[in-house]
């Protein structure tokens, strides 16, 4: 009998990792009130980079061949650099719920490229639990309307859109590289890579006159609690299953951001949200017992 890892690994961090994610959300519309966008994103990342700088000794250091750089580039390129510029943008037009809405492409998006380009085969169980993920983040999320924090809401979600297509070349990039490096040193080269990216910032970015406690608490969570640990534990996650059964859990990050912004922002969730939310969960359940079930099936 094959001494498998067990999935329950994968499952436990892929979704800690969706629930910070969804957080996040709500942390930079937070952030954003006190500061600019950009630079919201280069606090977390120095943030992110200091932790991984004070600790770099006791990770042994990192060692990549010479033909892993342009993947390494590629993929910390792609999120956090390009992805952060697109969604900061995309916040200051949208509502958190849209955006979220916006994020039910992704699984579909990394399933359709994970196919093209590693070879993995999109299973019929998966595919279905798919779109009954999607479907529910749809019917769940749809519902948000327009207000006075969402100017420009058909923009903000084009430019989200960008920003998950962005996603995709960093979550089929990490998958490639995750077989021959440890998820902690690839978080570390993401947080490096997007803090040197975004350091122009500070030379045309104002600064606050007045620094204030919510703001700032949310920059700090940004910076350790999703930059850090979340980023961390998705490239530990999709280090243990293929890219498109990891991607299938990104379906819950527009649930736990509607969630999250109704018990911490006083938004009202109809029935129609609570619906689709428990249609986007047996979405992802069906999609990850797919797998499972397959990989009973062949040690059998």
């Amino acid at each position: 009998m094959a001494n498998d890892r067990p999935p329950w690994r994968a499952v436990l961090a892929l979704t800690a990792g969706t629930l910070l994610w969804g957080g996040s959300f709500i942390a930079m519309k937070i952030a954003m009130r006190g500061y600019a966008p950009l630079l919201v994103v280069f606090c977390r990342m120095a943030l992110a980079s200091l932790v991984f700088g004070l600790i770099w000794r006791r990770m042994g250091g990192f060692r990549a061949a010479k033909g892993d750089w342009p993947g390494i580039l590629f993929m910390a390129l792609c999120e956090p650099c390009l992805y952060f510029v697109f969604e900061a943008k995309a916040l200051t037009l949208t509502q958190v719920s849209q955006a979220a809405m916006v994020t039910a492409m992704l699984p579909l998006l990394t399933a359709v490229a994970a196919t093209l380009f590693l070879k993995e085969k999109l299973e019929k169980k998966a595919g279905i639990g798919l779109l009954l993920a999607v479907g529910g983040v749809v019917l769940m999320s749809a519902s948000g309307g327009a207000t006075g924090d969402a100017p420009r809401p058909v923009l903000g979600n084009f430019l989200e859109f960008i920003a998950m297509c962005c996603a995709v070349g960093y979550i089929v990039t990490a998958r490639r590289l995750a077989a021959r490096h440890r998820p902690l040193y690839l978080t570390a080269m993401q947080a490096f890579t997007g803090m040197v990216f975004f350091a122009p910032v500070l030379l045309f970015t104002p600064f606050p006159e007045h620094i204030e406690l919510g703001p700032t608490l949310a920059v700090v969570f940004l910076g350790l609690g999703v930059t850090f640990v979340a980023y961390g534990l998705y490239n530990y996650g999709v280090s243990l299953v293929p890219a498109n059964k990891a991607a299938a859990f990104l379906n819950l990050i527009p649930v736990f951001a509607c969630l999250l912004s109704y018990f911490m922002l006083d938004e009202t969730l109809t029935p129609a949200q609570w619906a689709g939310g428990g249609l986007a969960l047996g979405g992802v359940a069906l999609s990850t017992r797919s797998g499972r079930d397959n990989q009973s099936s062949r040690r059998e």
